[in-house]
């Protein structure tokens, strides 16, 4: 059985791990079924492998490159009670992993601690996203999680200065003890993978009429810092802007070529300084939109096949609602459901056909026309195999092994 090489972005491979590729089978086996009768068959019986769960809206940042700053500090939560039915739902029908993650700050959620426990007691895979200006909550439940969960620091910055101007904190927060915050956790569970994200911003982005403070230059000192301070990886993702008219995410949308020459060399030039930083101690990861952007397939990203498949398999649970796609958040044309859509069995089953729906009428190929989409090839390689004459039966089966989508 083979193992799972890049268990960050292969998520073809993460299809066929063993504990997924049965359901994934059916899921092949349905969507060609579909295709060769104008009758809408039922989809196979199964939760998403995967849910980003977004517990609140509060943020206690004012981060200008958000790009959920129009739902964040909404004044709405997720009820303790139906995160705990959403998840004994959604786990008896096949769910292996929790992000929390989105639309606000995780850890600003009452019942915060409770929650990730909770999650942990049921087996489950975590991964928990953070500002990372309430630490001491997740140091709290540390030794809870397993060899394989993460905790991911938004950080952006490898200095006060650049951090204040990235974040806006509405607090003084100093940079430099939730770097010495994150260390402790680490040292208090090694098992845990801990992540600092560095979200890309060169000269000129604008967002919502604001220049944003770039930090292109600080990309080989994070990568120093993140070693001196015990993080397992650094993750580089380009950044996003939420496009007034439709809302929805978009990537390096320039239409002078020169500039966008120049962004390519700048982003090249210190991407490749933060390898040399790195030296082999510490692991970069580079993501599907970045490298699209170094290797200048920015518009190959952009053409997506019609049916976005990976609805079937990853789905975001929020206060305001369930969408098939965290790039969708909020976006009426990719709510699948209420807030409690997996509550119970029968809220399952209408947001698992209103799922099937969506699979069927979402048009992605025009609707994520302008996304840089994580899952491009993941959902151009599901597309492709549905429409040839390969059998299903003989998928290779991959190890387990992570499971967040």
């Amino acid at each position: 059985m083979k193992k799972l090489k890049n268990s960050a972005f292969d998520f073809s491979s993460k299809l066929r791990q063993s504990s997924v590729v049965e359901r994934f089978k059916d899921y092949l086996a349905w969507q060609r079924s579909i295709r060769l009768t104008d009758n809408c068959n039922k989809p196979p019986d199964f939760a998403p492998v995967s849910i980003n769960l977004d517990l609140t809206s509060a943020c206690n940042f004012a981060c200008p490159h958000c790009v959920d700053s129009e739902i964040i500090n909404l004044g709405k939560s997720l009820d303790l009670d139906d995160v705990k039915k959403t998840l004994n739902v959604l786990q008896a029908r096949g769910l292996l992993s929790v992000i929390l993650i989105g639309g606000g700050e995780p850890t600003l959620h009452r019942n915060f601690e409770e929650i990730a426990l909770f999650i942990k007691d049921k087996g489950l895979q975590l991964g928990i996203v953070t500002n990372g200006s309430q630490l001491e909550k997740i140091e709290k439940i540390a030794s809870a999680l397993d060899k394989g969960d993460w905790v991911r620091l938004s950080l952006d910055a490898a200095c006060q200065d650049t951090f204040k101007k990235t974040h806006l904190p509405k607090k003084k927060i100093l940079f430099k003890d939730i770097l010495t915050n994150a260390q402790n956790i680490k040292k208090s569970n090694p098992d845990i993978s801990l992540g600092y994200s560095f979200v890309i911003v060169w000269d000129g982005v604008f967002l919502n009429g604001k220049k944003l403070y770039p930090n292109i230059g600080e990309m080989a000192d994070a990568v120093k810092l993140a070693a001196e301070h015990s993080f397992d990886f650094v993750s580089f993702k380009p950044c996003l802007v939420r496009l007034e008219d439709s809302h929805k995410e978009s990537l390096l949308d320039i239409s002078e070529k020169e500039k966008e020459k120049k962004i390519i060399f700048d982003i090249k030039h210190n991407l490749k300084q933060a390898q040399q930083a790195a030296q082999g101690s510490i692991k970069l990861l580079e993501s599907v939109n970045l490298k699209a952007i170094i290797d200048n397939k920015v518009d190959d990203l952009k053409r997506q096949p019609k049916t976005c498949h990976m609805h079937f398999f990853n789905t975001v649970v929020t206060s305001a609602g369930i969408f098939h796609c965290p790039a969708f958040r909020g976006v009426d044309s990719a709510r699948l459901a209420e807030p409690c859509g997996y509550c119970d069995q029968e809220l399952f089953d209408e947001t698992l056909n209103n799922t099937a729906n969506s699979l069927k009428n979402f048009n992605a190929e025009k609707e994520c026309g302008i996304v840089g989409c994580f899952y491009h090839h993941v959902n151009w390689w599901v597309e492709d195999f549905v429409c040839s004459d390969k059998k299903i039966s003989e998928l290779s089966t991959i190890e387990d092994d992570n499971f967040f989508f």
